[in-house]
């Protein structure tokens, strides 16, 4: 049949030659009017045949400019530190060339310290240069360090956000017959005794150690090893007991330190209690508790002490009624596990980074960093519980089923996305 059609046989043999092409990713129908990109593997793809070869043979089979293949050599070192996927790096130069080098120099610095970097700390840092007369630029008098400037940094420099994984609690099969069973508690007891917001509470204990290290930092593209500097005491653990009401107000904290006499000399900050008394010292010094003995209701974890039966006689003789949250729904059910102890490790964890990088540790006898001081860390644990908003304790109860209005209009706070929480939760924002 191709005999008899005149230059089907040509036009046979540049079909397949062009399907050859594609199959190999070489042929491309508007090289001559389009200007192509092509990916970093690719790139790297091109180079390994001119190692193997020549530029000449390299050009000709992957059909790229030879000139193209002389630069691709020249930064096969930069190439090698990309993603495969990632293409040409476009986008207008930075106008503060002198101050990013600078601030790069600081980020490298810190994590060769083993020192947490954040993206908020870069930027706190970049507006303190940004006042250095050694690195002024034209326009820096209107530099605002935005979130924006903070990525094109990143990746101007092949910074990355590391991030450590965590293990979630596991629910419970039983889960909506659990709550439905655990909200019909709460409400028939509001039904009954008719208790004000301030007088519905959460008190939960959550362990924490005297070494805060962040779970991310910002380090290098394909940095295998992420080393954070600390004291050497992260297993080193004491205990803080954070109560709240309903109404918004915060209960002073309480820390339990893991020895058997505190420092005589020690001077604690006010507004906490670094005691080994019982808890219920707090919950009953709540506001309004001691000038008349009220109805309260007092939501806490399944933890055996809180089920002794001399913890229900206590608190049947304080007129306290006890709702037990079931094992394994403290992640759903505990207003303070749900919205409030992540923000407050936060700030804690924030207060202790400055500290780290301040150089306001001291040293051992033998040059290792000294763990912070038991009144410094009381005054951090202070601090931080005071900076949550009394709002976002107001709505962790409602977001929990615990303090909605009982004609339902608020029931809607059950569901709502925890994002739109991300000022108060994150103290970066």
């Amino acid at each position: 049949y191709s005999a008899s059609v005149p230059g089907l046989e040509l036009e046979f043999f540049h079909l397949n030659d062009r399907t050859l092409r594609m199959s190999l990713g070489m042929y491309n129908p508007e090289s001559k009017t389009k200007r192509r990109s092509y990916d970093a593997g690719f790139k790297l793809k091109v180079v390994s045949r001119a190692e193997e070869s020549n530029n000449s043979i390299a050009s000709r089979e992957f059909c790229v400019d030879e000139k193209q293949v002389r630069e691709w050599r020249k930064t096969k070192a930069d190439l090698k530190k990309f993603p495969k996927t990632k293409k040409a790096r476009r986008g207008a130069k930075t106008s503060y060339g002198a101050l990013e080098a600078e601030l790069h120099t600081w980020v490298m610095e810190c994590r060769q310290n083993g020192y947490c970097v954040t993206r908020m700390g870069i930027r706190l840092r970049a507006l303190h240069m940004a006042k250095d007369d050694k690195l002024k630029a034209p326009g820096i008098e209107n530099f605002v360090a935005s979130a924006g400037w903070c990525t094109r940094f990143m990746n101007r420099f092949g910074l990355c956000l590391r991030q450590r994984t965590k293990i979630s609690q596991k629910l419970p099969k039983d889960l909506d017959e659990k709550v439905m069973s655990f909200h019909s508690f709460i409400i028939k007891q509001r039904r009954i005794h008719n208790y004000d917001l301030g007088d519905i509470g959460n008190m939960d204990e959550t362990p924490m150690t005297f070494d805060l290290p962040s779970n991310k930092t910002v380090a290098s593209l394909g940095e295998k090893t992420i080393f954070l500097r600390t004291t050497g005491n992260e297993r080193k653990h004491f205990t803080v007991v954070l109560s709240c009401l309903a109404n918004g107000t915060k209960l002073r904290p309480v820390i339990i330190f893991k020895r058997k006499t505190l420092p005589k000399k020690v001077k604690f900050p006010p507004r906490i209690t670094v005691r080994t008394h019982d808890k219920e010292e707090i919950w009953n010094g709540r506001p309004g508790a001691a000038l008349k003995k009220k109805q309260s209701l007092l939501v806490w974890d399944m933890f055996r002490a809180h089920t002794s039966d001399d913890i229900k006689q206590l608190a049947k003789s304080s007129q306290v009624t006890l709702a037990v949250i079931p094992g394994g729904l403290t992640s759903v059910l505990q207003p303070l596990d749900v919205c409030l102890n992540k923000p407050f490790k936060d700030r804690v964890r924030k207060m202790w980074h400055e500290w780290m990088s301040s150089g306001q540790a001291q040293l051992t006898k033998v040059g290792n960093l000294k763990k912070p001081e038991i009144e410094l860390i009381a005054k951090w644990v202070r601090d931080a519980w005071e900076e949550i908003p009394e709002e976002m304790v107001q709505r962790a109860f409602k977001k929990c089923g615990i303090s909605n209005a009982m004609d339902g209009s608020e029931d809607s706070a059950l569901y709502e996305n925890d994002s739109s929480d991300a000022s108060f939760t994150d103290p970066v924002h």
